[in-house]
């Protein structure tokens, strides 16, 4: 923006403050100050401090603030099912206005992917992370090393040949990144017009999850958004079971952690569409790994990144790497063993919530895979917290979604399909209109 705004600069810490005063002026009910929206919003607004905290390198004061304004929103997924009365709260702005607010923090969200640093938010290049172990999104680390910067020392041929090799892995990433905060955005509204049956809702949730600071701060982290983009689509696909089932296996292919979802929808789809999603699940996982190989094929063969071994990549792929206790960053960079507790913890919530409630509907699908993805930043091991676009989108269709209690699997997810069904017949018909039934050998 400076090339064209000469002097133009908005640092992380002025946007928490502008973002927040319009998170308030837009969302905020003033005429019903004590409501569960309201405690929402501000709960959102305080999740940007800590993140600020963590930027800036001053120990684990950030991590232990993210993680208690994450316990409060952990229980307040949980209780979410129990909260039966959702009155209808609309934005303080119209339809209008927030289609216009939205599209311009869009594109100036995107401007921030293009011409901002790739550097995640430990100071660290994204190379040095990976070196240090991180088992983060492979299909992304791998084309992302370098910043724009890197062209300033090129002076032979073999410099200029790395840097043209770091725009392209460069570009790779900034164009998934848009793509990805697109599909988030896309997706979002499209729940609040087709499930939530009301356009308004889901512009207000699509410009609330552009407003909120994070967003801002972490729009080119890819290994972020990408997940999210294909969770959010999960939830809007649920009335398809083998789709929102493949979707759940690609972003699983991507870090690990949605794998954690299985029991909850397992368990939703359960009377009605179990086996299909399963199949949607191990398609997505194939693809995952199928996508992979290619990558790291592409990568040898045009040089334009490090590969590594088929294997290791396919550990981090699923998260493998995240389970031993060993050179953690963040908040479990010395407490490491204290993560077994915590991790026992969270095995046992994913196990509960596939039991409880009995009865799942689509909030309860929202509420609870919020919750798994919000329970997984507590045990995390590199920057553990840090990763809210895992959670919230989720998170902020909780918080807007309407009752729900309607939307369960025997009456939202269709029957399936069958050759039997294209052809407007049954095999039980075979026999009924067999020559022996024309005979009268078959009892009418």
């Amino acid at each position: 923006m400076q090339g064209y705004l000469p002097g133009y600069e908005l640092d992380p810490t002025t946007w928490v403050y502008v973002s927040s005063l319009l998170i308030i002026g837009v969302f905020f009910k003033f005429h019903r100050l004590f409501s569960v929206r309201n405690l929402d919003l501000v709960g959102l607004i305080l999740l940007a401090p800590g993140l600020l905290w963590v930027a800036s390198g001053q120990g684990p004061g950030g991590y232990i603030w993210l993680f208690t304004v994450g316990a409060f929103f952990l229980l307040r997924l949980l209780l979410d099912p129990l909260m039966v009365r959702r009155p209808l709260l609309e934005p303080n702005l119209n339809a209008s206005g927030l289609t216009f607010t939205g599209i311009a923090l869009l594109v100036f969200l995107m401007g921030n992917i293009v011409t901002g640093r790739l550097y995640p938010i430990a100071k660290q290049p994204i190379a040095a992370s990976r070196e240090a172990g991180e088992p983060a999104c492979p299909l992304f680390y791998t084309v992302a090393d370098l910043s724009q910067d890197a062209a300033a020392g090129a002076e032979d041929e073999i410099q200029k040949e790395q840097v043209r090799r770091a725009f392209a892995r460069a570009a790779s990433v900034r164009t998934v990144a848009i793509l990805a905060h697109l599909a988030v955005v896309i997706g979002i509204a499209l729940i609040g017009y087709r499930h939530f049956d009301n356009i308004h809702t889901g512009v207000a949730m699509a410009s609330l999850y552009l407003i909120l600071p994070y967003t801002a701060q972490m729009t080119p982290r890819v290994d972020h958004v990408a997940p999210a983009a294909l969770l959010v689509w999960a939830v809007g696909a649920y009335r398809r079971p083998g789709l929102a089932g493949m979707l759940i296996g690609l972003a699983a292919g991507l870090i690990g952690y949605p794998l954690f979802l299985l029991p909850l929808w397992g368990s939703f789809y359960w009377r009605r569409g179990l086996i299909r999603f399963v199949v949607g699940v191990v398609a997505g996982l194939a693809l995952s790994g199928v996508g992979l190989l290619i990558l790291l094929l592409v990568l040898r063969l045009s040089g334009l990144g490090e590969v590594g071994s088929f294997g290791s990549r396919l550990g981090q792929m699923f998260a493998w790497a995240s389970l031993p206790l060993a050179r953690g960053d963040g908040f479990w960079q010395a407490r490491d063993v204290f993560r077994i507790p915590v991790i026992a913890a969270f095995w046992v919530l994913c196990g509960t919530l596939a039991l409880w409630p009995a009865q799942k509907n689509l909030a309860t699908l929202l509420s609870c895979s919020a919750a798994v993805m919000l329970g997984v930043q507590f045990w995390h091991p590199y920057q553990g917290g840090v990763y809210m676009a895992w959670y919230l989108p989720l998170l902020v269709l909780t918080i807007f979604r309407p009752n729900l209690e309607d939307r369960v699997a025997v009456t939202a997810v269709a029957e399936a399909w069958t050759p039997w069904q294209a052809a407007g017949w049954v095999p039980w018909r075979i026999v009924a209109w067999s020559p022996w039934r024309r005979e009268g050998r078959i009892a009418r």
